[in-house]
């Protein structure tokens, strides 16, 4: 297989979370957990401005499925102030 220079790990979680909201649908908090992944892979790799929408959309899902205080809604919670703060910190 050729490299085609891309970095193939964002395209498999992108066709990860499409998978999800087929199968689940766009409310699960399996789907908001892949929104997590994929924003956490673009803060790691310093692409802000398109993890924070991510983090967003999947904090929403989970506050309404699981609960402002469940652990997974915490988790996604604290991602979001750190993408901020690392944001923040960088202008």
């Amino acid at each position: 297989m050729l490299n085609s220079g891309v970095d193939p790990h964002p395209l498999l979680a992108i066709q990860a979370l499409a998978l999800w909201r087929k199968l689940l649908g766009e409310e699960h908090p399996s789907v908001a957990l892949s929104l997590n992944n994929l924003a956490a892979l673009y803060r790691s790799q310093g692409r802000y401005s398109e993890a924070e929408p991510l983090y967003i959309q999947a904090l929403d899902i989970l506050e309404r499925r699981l609960g402002a205080n469940h652990p997974h809604t915490v988790t996604v919670r604290k991602n979001l102030a750190y993408l901020r703060d690392r944001f923040n910190s960088q202008q």
